[in-house]
């Protein structure tokens, strides 16, 4: 049994070290490879000379956007492509025409995973060419079987 004395010493290097209280899976393991590099003033000796920006690895817990499981996101990536090929070929690399453009809403029922995809032009600066003020409330529905075989459903031809 632990003395009063000796719990308190643990629970408090516990504490400072940020043990306690923040799930293991969300503490970051070590310093970020920017931040030992830079710790260092040497680049890598393996590594090509780039002036690229350092990517701002996250110094705290990292907040997550959402957390869902595997096979709901393979749902809406699925989903997600077929409503990128169905838009027009010539309209490619236009940002309207992207995935930057696109919202995706995922939900599950029954063993099925139903995937909105909604149409968000207004992140688009000047929404682009090809692009009118009605095409703003616009989406796609998709149902992915649990087998993930993807079905469109059949509002529109």
């Amino acid at each position: 049994m632990l003395k009063a004395p000796r719990f308190m010493l643990i629970a408090s290097l516990l504490v400072e070290t940020g043990l306690l209280g923040t799930p293991l899976c969300n503490k970051r393991p070590d310093a970020s490879p920017a931040a030992s590099q830079s710790a260092t003033g040497l680049p890598d000796a393996g590594a090509p000379s780039t002036q690229e920006a350092p990517i701002p690895w996250p110094k705290q817990d990292l907040p997550p956007l959402a957390t869902l499981e595997g096979p709901a996101i393979q749902a809406a990536q699925a989903a997600l492509q077929e409503v990128l090929k169905r838009f027009p070929k010539e309209s490619e690399g236009q940002c309207a025409f992207s995935a930057k453009a696109l919202e995706v809403v995922i939900g599950q029922e029954a063993g099925w995973y139903f995937v909105r995809i909604n149409r968000r032009v207004d992140r688009c600066p000047g929404f682009g060419p090809g692009v009118t003020g009605l095409e703003t409330d616009w989406f796609e529905l998709y149902a992915v079987s649990p087998e993930g075989k993807l079905e469109r459903y059949p509002y529109q031809p």
